[in-house]
This record gives structure tokens, sequence and C-alpha cells, in this order.
């Protein structure tokens, strides 16, 4: 993805995004053909992979992501979750409509080092009408070690 000297005019007009299913919105962020979301810049974080149902990030939390005692802040990771979690609900969001999260929770099992890169998977487990329902896990990219779980209950509205 690229993000160059980007600005608010940059972001995707929201009647574009309506006229588009959230599978069809997610791929043209895939492909760069549409813009990513700012704050993925911001902390490093990578749309690697997009299917119904699921996607795939990747990060590595540098020195900017590191509480005052130089931990990785757990907004961190509450971030890269809460992004995985809803573009896997926005696949499966209906063309005319949209998506919110209405909660997520996320559970840190270990702390990640500094310069650790990660990736993170997230699944949906329900998607009806007007709820959807994802859970993830960020993983060390070379040992495949559990950072964190966290699951997320989105809200779909059709817009009209």
């Amino acid at each position: 993805m690229t993000y160059a000297a980007r600005t608010p005019d940059d972001l995707t007009p929201r009647d574009q995004i309506l006229s588009m299913s959230g599978l069809e919105f997610m791929q043209g962020i895939l492909d760069d053909r549409i813009a990513g979301a700012p704050i993925a810049e911001t902390l490093g974080l990578d749309l690697l992979e997009v299917e119904e149902g699921r996607v795939v990030f990747s990060g590595t939390p540098g020195f900017g992501a590191l509480n005052p005692s130089g931990a990785v802040h757990g907004g961190w990771y509450g971030t890269l979750l809460d992004s995985a979690l809803g573009c896997a609900a926005m696949t499966m969001v209906p063309k005319g409509s949209v998506y919110t999260t209405l909660e997520y929770k996320v559970n840190i099992t270990r702390a990640i080092p500094q310069g650790t890169p990660v990736i993170c998977t997230a699944t949906v487990d329900h998607a009806g009408r007007s709820t959807c329902v994802a859970s993830g896990v960020i993983r060390g990219r070379d040992d495949g070690r559990v950072y964190a779980t966290g699951s997320t209950t989105c809200i779909i509205m059709k817009i009209a």
C-alpha cells in the first residue's frame, strides 16, 4: 500500500464505498486501488490477505509503539486486532451498507518484544443482517507464538 503525502481528500468517498460490497472494498485496499486507513501507516500495519470472512495483517512494533516502561503499548495490540477484526467483518458487508465496531476485547498473553514481526489473522464467526462477530489472533511471524487474541461485535447498517 502507498501512503506518501496523503490528505483527507485522499480518503475514499462514502458514495464510492457504498457502491461496492465490503469484500470488493477490502480487495481494492489490498490491490492498492483504494486508499487504506491512515492509522495503518502510523502504526506500521500492512494488509496481506483478504477473502470472504478472513483477513491477515502484518506489523512490527517499533520504538514509537512503546509505553514509558519500554514495553509495547497495549493500544498497539488493540489497534492491530481492531483493524483486522473490523476488516474481516467488512468483507461480509453487503453493497449499500457500512459497519462500525460495537465492542472489542483484547487478551494479551505475552509481551511482544520491540522489533518483533507479527501476523494478525481475523475470521468471521457469525455474519447476520445487522451484526457480525469476529475473532483474531496475533502470532509471531517467525516463531508462531501467540501474543494476543481478540474478538469483536460489529453492527452492520444499511445506508439509505
